[in-house]
């Protein structure tokens, strides 16, 4: 069978283009992989549960395997294809140690941000919490600029899986102020969105938009 995602065929409007489809996407692209999508409209269905119990997107079905979450899924097709990580076991496990610290110890605090500013932006203590959400933000993205360098990917010369979630998840503060102090940050962002995959995969994530919703 062809490698299937699932993910949702209607989503508000600010919420497109953030949506973790996005990322296997991403990696399809990236690696040349044909791909199908199969679009719900609910994901707390006990259907979806039975297969995603968070009741979350995207899941992914293969030949060989049904996985869910995002970074899985993205090493599930980076391992198929033989692209986007390293034969080398040291190069391979500085890939995963991004794949992991994108989704350990980055997107957490943009997601803070987003709880906090879009989320829970009606409840009372939200501005006042603002401020610390985000200090603590910019003190990770600090960190992650000083790791990057001068260096183009996070390995050196090397596009791997974790540049590929790293930005995915950097991508989640477009439209907000929070990177105009990290230049390198940005650059590498910039560097990342402009691969004619990630622009392919944003293409065809936004395009499910254009349709009428699923049922």
């Amino acid at each position: 069978m062809i490698p299937t995602i699932t993910t949702f065929g209607w989503v508000p409007e600010f919420a497109r283009g953030f949506v973790r489809d996005m990322r296997p996407r991403w990696a399809f692209e990236e690696v040349g992989q044909r791909y199908a999508v199969n679009l719900i409209s609910n994901s707390r269905t006990p259907e979806h549960r039975r297969f995603q119990p968070f009741g979350q997107v995207p899941t992914y079905q293969d030949d060989e395997v049904a996985i869910f979450e995002s970074g899985a899924i993205v090493l599930r097709i980076a391992e198929r294809a033989g692209k986007l990580i390293p034969l080398d076991p040291a190069a391979r496990m500085r890939a995963l140690q991004w794949v992991a610290a994108a989704l350990n110890s980055v997107e957490p605090y943009v997601m803070a941000l987003a709880v906090n500013d879009i989320f829970e932006a009606d409840r009372e203590w939200s501005k006042a919490r603002h401020g610390k959400v985000v200090e603590d933000l910019q003190m990770r993205l600090g960190d992650l600029q000083a790791a990057l360098g001068h260096d183009a990917w996070l390995d050196g010369d090397a596009f791997t899986v974790g540049d590929l979630m790293m930005i995915s998840v950097l991508g989640g503060l477009r439209g907000t102020p929070q990177l105009d102090d990290f230049p390198v940050l940005a650059g590498y962002i910039a560097r990342g969105e402009s691969r004619p995959a990630y622009k392919k995969a944003m293409a065809d994530h936004m395009a499910t938009f254009d349709t009428p919703a699923v049922a």
